[in-house]
Parts: C-alpha cells; structure tokens; sequence
C-alpha cells in the first residue's frame, strides 16, 4: 500500500518538498524537481512570478505535471503582511495550501518570529488556508501551532541555507511527540544523509532547497533526496536494533563445531 502523507485536505505520495529559489533559471527548476519526484515546490512569492501572466511564469513549468506549487511568504515579517500576502496569492491562483514563513532576524540568523506565524496561523486557518508553518525546533510552539490551526508544522534542523543538517537530533524527536499534524523538517539540509537522519527520527516529510539548487550537480542531489527520503522512512518504519555499549555475535555459540 501506498505510503501516503496527508496535510489538512491534501495527499502526497512523496514525502520530499524542494524549493525553487537560487536556481539559474526556471528550467532547472524543473528538472531538478522531478528528478527529485518532489510533489511539492515552494516559491517565494515576493521573489519568483506566479501571478503575473505577462512575465516569464513558473506556473507555466509546471502546469502538465503533478507538482503542487506551494507558496511561501519568505521576505515578510509581521503577521499582516504575510496574510495579505497569502490573500492576494489565492485571489491570484486559487492556491490555498501554504508555508507561512515569518523571518524575526533578517540580518544574521534567518529566525522565524513565532509569535508573528502563531498570529498569522490563528487568521489563515480560520479563512481556510492549509498552512504549513515554519518554525523553530521547539515542541511548546509547535504544538501551539497546531492549535492555532497549522496542518502541518516545519521545524529547522538548522539556520536556512546553512548546510549544517540536523543540530539537534533530540528536538526533532520532541516535536514529533508533541502534535498530531504532519512535522516536516525544513531549513539546514546540506546533502542526501542529512535528509535520511530526518526521516529516520520520525519526521513526516523534508524540505530542502539549497542544498539542491546550489549543489555542483542539482540533478544528481536532487535524485540523491529523493532515495534518501524513502530510504529514511523506511528505516524509520522497520524499526533500528537497540545501542547497545558492547559487542553481540552474530551468530550464536551453542552448536558450535569443537576442535
């Protein structure tokens, strides 16, 4: 049976999100994301076209294909800006699945505000949004998100960009155990092992962008996520052996020929 990852109204049998930025143009995009078998690609909609019809348009990429475009609000940082701008996207396109991204350090550190996405979940929600929010690696506001409505939380495994992979294993682990919405690990993924340590802590999905995009083979690393992903999960479902301090043979001594 298929293994299918449902957010809010929504199902996917690809539990790989990618972005579309830093990418040398939107062909690459393209074929990095369905190397990757990505159902989902986010875009920043301050930064690349979905709505404007007269210009070069990623919605034209990918209008006979499966991939779900997923608009961002990367570049905002108050609550009402994010939802005008979510607002205006769905007027635009009829999209109403979303990654709510409020940044509160735009200089350095690319932190989200929780409290500024946990004001603009409550409203987003209540207007019927899907909304997958980007957060910390914090179990108490993930699980205030979820209550503000969020379908699906995404905590960084690291600063946005940075390459670092999962800084804290135990985290992951902890907001896992605190909602019952689907958690994607989004932000820090430097390369396909990053992405497999996500899934086999248990997170639903990963988001990765950079390390693909600005990767000296985007095509390869994105077919590198995609194997990662499901490799992950399916450790993670098979369940891994106890740490154990010592040595067990792996074979038994009873039987054993004498000399």
């Amino acid at each position: 049976m298929a293994d299918i990852l449902k957010i809010g109204k929504y199902e996917f049998t690809s539990r790989l999100i990618v972005g579309s930025g830093k990418y040398p143009d939107f062909k690459t995009t393209y074929d990095a994301t369905i190397a990757s078998g990505a159902q989902m690609i986010t875009v920043a909609v301050r930064r690349i076209n979905i709505t404007d019809p007269n210009q070069e348009n990623l919605m034209d990429y990918f209008k006979e294909s499966d991939v779900q475009l997923l608009p961002n609000s990367a570049g905002c940082t108050t609550a009402e800006e994010a939802i005008t701008l979510f607002r205006m996207v769905r007027e635009a396109t009829g999209i109403d699945i979303i990654k709510l991204e409020i940044i509160g350090d735009t200089e350095k550190t690319l932190y989200p505000d929780v409290i500024e996405t946990i004001k603009a979940c409550e409203v987003l929600a209540k207007e019927g949004f899907t909304v997958m929010a980007y957060t910390n690696d914090d179990p108490i506001v993930a699980k205030k998100l979820e209550n503000a409505g969020a379908a699906a939380v995404m905590p960084l495994a690291a600063p946005i960009g940075s390459g670092l992979g999962i800084q804290n294993r135990y985290n992951v682990v902890f907001v896992k155990e605190a909602v019952n919405v689907p958690v994607i690990v989004d932000a820090g993924v430097g390369c396909a092992s990053d992405a497999a340590i996500a899934m086999e802590l248990g997170a639903d999905g990963v988001l990765t962008n950079t390390a693909i995009a600005q990767a000296k083979n985007p095509i390869l690393m994105a077919e590198a996520m995609k194997h990662a992903v499901i490799a992950g999960r399916m450790s993670y479902l098979a369940g891994r052996i106890p740490k154990k301090p010592y040595a067990t043979a792996s074979s038994p001594s009873e039987g054993m020929i004498q000399f």
